[in-house]
């Protein structure tokens, strides 16, 4: 399992810390299993957010083309008569 980022753990802290806050002003509970209640009920919801974090996503890098594909994908020369100069062939 990868280590979780800093966006991640800083998402998953502060979600745990608003929560728990919010859930107890809002229940006015004052019993410890209500308080207990609470907290596992935060500490599941920051990690559901920390876990939802988008993560970066590693750049792809082009594998190398051999030299006879590049050659062939290669433009055309264009003709000295379209370029519209005043010389002709």
């Amino acid at each position: 399992m990868p280590r979780p980022t800093a966006a991640q753990l800083a998402y998953g802290s502060c979600t745990v810390i608003f929560s728990t806050l919010a859930m107890l002003l809002l229940s006015q509970t004052s019993s410890g299993v209500g308080i207990a209640i609470i907290a596992v009920a935060a500490l599941a919801l920051g990690l559901l957010v920390a876990m939802t974090v988008p993560l970066p996503r590693s750049r792809v890098v082009a594998a190398h083309r051999p030299a006879a594909e590049q050659a062939e994908q290669a433009e055309e020369p264009v003709p000295v008569a379209a370029t519209g100069s005043s010389t002709s062939v």
